[in-house]
């Protein structure tokens, strides 16, 4: 099992990536504040889900293996980077007929947990993370690699979770307010459509 320093060290370096906001949070927040608490949820969910398999796919050797060759990486990054930007345009076009709440959601929470997944499986810096990232914290004196990184991934996922949870509640306590603005109203697709569009080009212009 992981020594209890190795254990505290990782820890603290996780902390640091969940207060920094990257791509997950922003997802999230950009769900949450716009379709409402429940579809924040289910967006951070998913993601959680994507590194789950991601973990897997590291322990079990398939992520090094697309990793290693230039040409599988090209394609999961192209796809994953394809797949984001057609949610954001689909999102920038979508029209929202407002309610006598002030809007009607049209993106469920199960739509919202599947995109989530796979935009995050396709991610192929998320398996760069885990293949990079993770190894450094196991040491074969401690017992079994795969379990090791099994629990290291684990760990990562559930603080990661934690944080897409938080801005979750706190982007859709916040969106009630926001979205009967009819002007946000308006303006709500294109603001989630355009994160998803930057996203997209982020994941296709990275290098292996």
């Amino acid at each position: 099992m992981i020594d209890q320093s190795t254990l505290i060290t990782y820890l603290v370096i996780l902390f640091g990536f969940v207060i920094i906001p990257g791509p997950a949070v922003l997802l999230t927040l950009a769900r949450a504040s716009t379709s409402g608490t429940r579809v924040g949820i289910a967006t951070g969910m998913g993601i959680a889900v994507g590194d789950l398999i991601h973990t897997v796919l590291a322990v079990i050797g398939i992520s090094a293996i697309v990793m290693a060759s230039a040409t599988l990486f090209t394609v999961v990054k192209f796809l994953g980077a394809g797949y984001l930007i057609y949610l954001g345009v689909r999102a920038i076009l979508e029209k929202v007929e407002p309610d006598s709440l002030g809007v009607k959601q049209t993106l469920t929470a199960w739509a919202a947990f599947r995109q989530a997944v796979l935009a995050e499986v396709l991610n192929p810096k998320s398996a760069m993370f885990f293949l990079a990232f993770l190894p450094q914290f196991v040491k074969p004196e401690n017992g079994a690699v795969w379990l090791q990184l099994t629990l290291l991934g684990v760990l990562f996922v559930l603080m990661g979770l934690l944080s897409t949870m938080v801005v979750a509640v706190s982007a859709g306590r916040i969106g009630v307010y926001l979205r009967r603005n009819p002007v946000i109203t308006r303006w709500q697709g294109k603001f989630v459509g355009s994160i998803y569009c930057i996203l997209g080009l982020r994941v296709a212009f990275q290098e292996r």
